[in-house]
């Protein structure tokens, strides 16, 4: 995963230098050696993938002084400071200044490879966060609001937009959570209808009682309580769309009415003999399983063969891990407007924990996860309740973070192979190797040849 990072270290006494850039290296890590601060300064170029690890005491130029030179390069560089036993005060002026870590001597190579590796992670977070907030500010349309780059969303938002100028209604499937009511606008904002009305109706949340005369309406004196008449959602929506969501709890009496609405386009108020013919998109939303409802008897086999001819599915999160990432960015950005707090840095083990879980509650769960981080400070864990090291193994999930940041400089690249080995600081045989291992197809991500 540290393929292409390069560890700056400066140490002016040689066998020390020497030891541990062998340390370093047995550990994986690629390794420049300085012997001063300056020939360090002379060599370093902001924004490469690198870390710095400087010993406190050097000739001319120390490593505090070293530390405020780089952070003024690049502020957002991991630089980690080798001290001696009577250096920990300046250890502590370092880490206000802006040092990742210190390592306080002597350490074990153990510890000193960890810390490299760490400093390392957050490099790649930064680089992946700066990434995915580029993308966010240069999304429009249908990708601004449906985000996700894997495969499955290209598939959802594809299939909306050859949907959303047909006269066809519209069945959607998907868990709690997936957002299957923020499809049903964009099937409505990107269609010929946009101008005209977007009803929501939540079949679960209206009593019996009162559905039909809230869907179809009613003429004044239709029944006791009706003192004036009232259009229904049906009428409302003409010339538009209308979402029925949960149409699984639909009453079975009511089901019969909307099938014959859906069949003929005209509806009779309640109290009314007169028909109003209709233009409108139905959209019908569910979780469940109608035809397994309707082997049942518990929903209408004719109505469930009437809405599945347009079937969107919606794929759950733990589906599309690699849209993780850019969903958690997204919503701690809108939490940190909402509430008027600052947004935190998302650090690598909170990543390989978002990735790891499995997600039940969907894109709503981990909104909510984020409004959770942002208010906390970052303190808080993101996931209540969660095993300490998620749903996957470690590797699994660093294999999740990998492919999700090449994917990133493949999207931001434009799909340019050559500028994403120069962004990624990988030889071009690991880069097509890594691409075949985690099968991403070049061919989604290519803005106009390599």
């Amino acid at each position: 995963m540290f393929e292409g990072f390069e560890v700056l270290y400066v140490e002016d006494d040689p066998q020390v230098r020497e030891s541990l850039v062998q340390t370093l290296e047995l550990a994986g890590l690629n390794v420049r050696a300085f012997e001063s601060a300056e020939a360090l300064l002379a060599a370093f170029v902001p924004g490469q993938p690198s870390v710095v690890v400087s010993d406190v005491r050097l000739p001319g130029m120390d490593g505090v002084a070293l530390l405020e030179r780089l952070l003024l390069l690049d502020a957002t560089l991991p630089v980690v400071l080798v001290t001696g036993h009577g250096d920990v005060a300046m250890a502590v002026r370092a880490m206000r200044i802006g040092a990742y870590d210190f390592i306080e001597k002597p350490f074990s190579p153990e510890r000193f490879v960890d810390t490299v590796q760490r400093a390392i992670e957050k490099r790649l977070l930064r680089a992946a966060v700066d990434d995915l907030r580029e993308q966010l500010q240069a999304k429009s349309g249908i990708e601004a609001v449906l985000l996700g780059r894997s495969p499955a969303m290209e598939q959802v938002r594809a299939r909306i937009l050859r949907l959303a100028n047909t006269n066809a209604d519209v069945m959607i499937l998907g868990e709690t959570g997936t957002g299957k009511e923020l499809v049903a606008r964009c099937l409505h904002d990107h269609s010929k209808r946009r101008d005209r009305h977007f009803v929501a109706i939540n079949c679960g949340g209206l009593p019996e009682t009162l559905f039909e005369s809230e869907l179809l309406g009613h003429e004044s004196g239709a029944f006791t309580s009706a003192a004036k008449r009232r259009i229904g959602k049906l009428e409302h929506a003409n010339g538009g769309t209308l979402l029925l969501d949960e149409i699984e709890t639909m009453p079975i009496t009511l089901q019969i009415k909307l099938l014959r609405v859906l069949q003929e386009r005209k509806l009779e108020r309640l109290g009314s003999n007169e028909e109003v013919k209709l233009d409108v998109r139905v959209v019908a939303a569910t979780k469940s399983d109608l035809l397994a409802l309707s082997d049942e008897g518990k929903f209408r086999a004719d109505l469930y063969y009437r809405l599945n001819v347009a079937v969107l599915e919606l794929p759950p999160l733990r589906q599309r891990r690699e849209d993780i990432p850019l969903l958690f960015e997204h919503f701690m950005v809108q939490a940190a407007e909402r509430y008027g707090c600052e947004r935190p840095e998302l650090h690598p083990a909170k990543l390989r924990e978002l990735m790891g879980h499995d997600w039940p509650g969907n894109v709503r769960e981990i909104r909510n996860a984020a409004d959770r981080y942002v208010l906390e400070g970052g303190s808080e864990v993101v996931i209540p309740g969660a095993p300490e090291n998620g749903a996957l193994s470690l590797a699994q999930q660093v294999e999740l973070v990998e492919k999700a940041l090449i994917e990133q400089a493949l999207t931001r690249q434009g799909g340019n192979v050559q500028r994403v080995i120069e962004t990624l600081g990988v030889p071009k045989k690991t880069l097509y190797d890594k691409l075949h291992r985690h099968g991403i197809a070049l061919e989604r991500f290519r803005s106009g040849g390599n």
